[in-house]
């Protein structure tokens, strides 16, 4: 269990690395991290803006502006879907007299960190060295991503614990993006195809460091003001 915080407000503020500059857009993102050690006490406290969106999360958002498909007359995906997504034209393989002759887009997120580093470009994959899913040595254990929301901020936040021996120092963190067409095959039956893209990605100011049996929670925020 986590016991309650050691520092206090103006303590954490000390940490807070600087982020507000004149002239910013109304849309702000920040990353923040927390580290507890075996017995739940705070040891570290890391916040900084999240700056490096890509291209992916620009064709995802598209989705609420310019919907899915071209138009009525144009059953087909939008450019930027098809283009910078490499999502497929048209999904659905049922016979047409079926009733599954269309297909549907969700998708959710995930958080992935890392232990190494890269130049930022709006077309990354992939972090540079991500942490795998795990107990062993040099992995992490991921807990559920957790998403919450107010009028005007989403909050996405996933907490990891380290139960190797050694300290794991993360040094970048990727937002992920899966995207699921679900759509009915030639049986006529509901099936699935999955697809994962790389929408952020920022390297840490300060290495966040994980002490053995110790945890952490990252959050990233997107902020939306006027």
């Amino acid at each position: 269990m986590v016991t309650p915080d050691l520092v206090n407000e103006e303590d954490i503020a000390k940490l807070i690395v600087p982020d507000d500059l004149p002239g910013e857009s109304s849309f702000k993102a920040y990353i923040e991290a927390k580290v507890y050690d075996k017995e739940g006490h705070l040891i570290q406290y890391h916040r900084q803006p999240m700056r490096s969106l890509t291209q992916y999360f620009l064709a995802l958002m598209s989705i609420i502006v310019v919907g899915t498909y071209q138009g009525s007359s144009t059953d087909q995906a939008t450019g930027i879907l098809v283009n910078v997504l490499g999502l497929p034209s048209q999904q659905s393989t049922a016979s047409s007299s079926t009733y599954y002759t269309s297909a549907s887009i969700l998708w959710d997120w995930s958080i992935q960190l890392g232990s190494g580093t890269q130049a930022f470009g709006v077309s990354l994959t992939g972090l540079a060295a991500p942490i795998a899913n795990g107990t062993g040595t040099g992995e992490l254990y991921y807990g559920n991503l957790s998403v919450s929301y107010t009028a005007t901020s989403i909050l996405l936040m996933v907490t990891v614990t380290n139960y190797s021996a050694s300290t794991i120092s993360v040094t970048e963190i990727g937002l992920i993006g899966n995207i699921y067409i679900q759509y009915a095959n030639t049986s006529s039956s509901s099936t699935y195809n999955t697809y994962s893209f790389l929408l952020s990605y920022d390297t840490f100011s300060t290495p966040i460091s994980i002490p053995s049996n110790g945890l952490a929670a990252f959050q990233i925020t997107l902020t939306f003001t006027g």
